[in-house]
């Protein structure tokens, strides 16, 4: 081998380090939450030094004191966390926050700390080493090869899982429905009701019906996740099987829901929600909020990480649940098979977009 061909091999063969030990960002994000890293800073209010952060850790042995700054190390590299120059005359940089930091405050409304914590735990991990044998067996998911049922058999036997995705999934949608309101707005002007399925504790639909008093919505969702949860205003709660009725109403909503599921299952939820929203008045649709994948193999390095992120959801749902995320291509065939006539796709949530669908 030349000198080239040598150092072609060694980048390659970096890479493949790279990503054999790219579960090491997860782990230490997932360490960063468990040890409250973000709310000690936060609560500092100012710049904090390692030092000052080993000292402020209260459950921290005193032999692991000195490799905090190794954790914090990569958590700056990945982004997590930023270091800051302090006053003359002090020797140690102090760690800040930094955007990314938000999402692991635990009482931050948008925290995404509660998902950190279930979906790299051990439940929702041991399923991926299982990925190899699944593709050789006839289970429906490697979750399934690894616990013998379902993820939606299971998440209910298990609260230490159910309860932080259900926190999780109401700050992830607090700020989807922000943003929604605040820039397409438009999407729930000349709407008289709306269903939220698949709406969970109704985080997203209590924020419609607040935002749009005039607006009868409802939340839509398993008769156990709804069982004991209060109507007020214009705000009320139906438990069902979304495969098998949605109510009627002039918009139905699915946030987030048809990723989870195959083609066969989508076609069933979109069939059902076509009936739901054509017995109204003219303009009844379906509105999606869900990831478009794209294929742009020349855009910019934001672009390729949104497209990675998406990537990653993909698989994500394939180990977990048997659900999928889609192209364009894919959805257009999903809604003209459930017998939809049109759709239009504004992608203004990051990785997610929003579709509205018309009968």
């Amino acid at each position: 081998m030349d000198k080239v061909n040598v150092n072609e091999l060694l980048r390659a063969q970096a890479h493949v380090w790279n990503h054999i030990f790219n579960f090491i960002n997860s782990m230490s994000l997932k360490c960063a939450v468990d040890l409250g890293i973000a709310d000690i800073i936060q609560n500092h209010g100012k710049p904090m030094t390692v030092t000052e952060l080993v000292a402020a850790l209260p459950t921290l042995h005193p032999t692991k004191a000195c490799n905090i700054y190794r954790l914090m190390r990569i958590l700056v590299h990945s982004g997590f966390f930023a270091q800051q120059k302090l006053s003359h005359g002090v020797q140690e940089d102090g760690y800040v926050l930094t955007d990314a930091s938000r999402f692991l405050l635990k009482d931050d409304p948008f925290s995404l700390a509660p998902l950190v914590e279930v979906l790299l735990d051990p439940m929702l991990t041991k399923p991926w080493d299982l990925l190899g044998a699944w593709f050789e067996n006839n289970d429906p998911t490697p979750f399934v090869t690894a616990h013998g049922k379902t993820f939606w058999d299971n998440d209910f036997c298990d609260p230490k899982l159910v309860d932080p995705l259900n926190k999780g999934m109401a700050s992830d949608s607090r700020l989807v429905i922000a943003a929604l309101i605040d820039s397409y707005k438009g999407t729930f002007e000349g709407l008289n009701s709306l269903v939220d399925v698949g709406g969970n504790t109704g985080t997203v639909g209590k924020a419609i019906a607040d935002a749009f008093p005039h607006l009868e919505c409802t939340v839509f969702d398993r008769p156990q996740v709804v069982a004991g949860l209060q109507d007020s205003g214009n705000l009320k709660y139906v438990g069902g099987n979304m495969l098998e009725e949605v109510p009627a109403a002039d918009a139905v909503l699915l946030k987030w829901v048809l990723h989870d599921w195959n083609d066969d299952d989508c076609l069933k939820i979109l069939k059902q929600c076509k009936v739901a929203v054509s017995g109204g008045k003219e303009g009844g649709k379906v509105i999606i909020v869900d990831i478009v994948l794209e294929r742009n193999e020349k855009a910019s390095d934001e672009a390729l990480n949104l497209m990675e992120t998406q990537l990653l959801f993909d698989m994500a749902a394939m180990v977990a649940l048997g659900g999928k995320q889609r192209e364009e291509e894919e959805w257009a065939k999903l809604f003209s098979s459930a017998g939809f006539n049109n759709y239009t796709i504004t992608p203004i949530l990051g990785m997610r977009s929003v579709i509205e669908v018309y009968p």
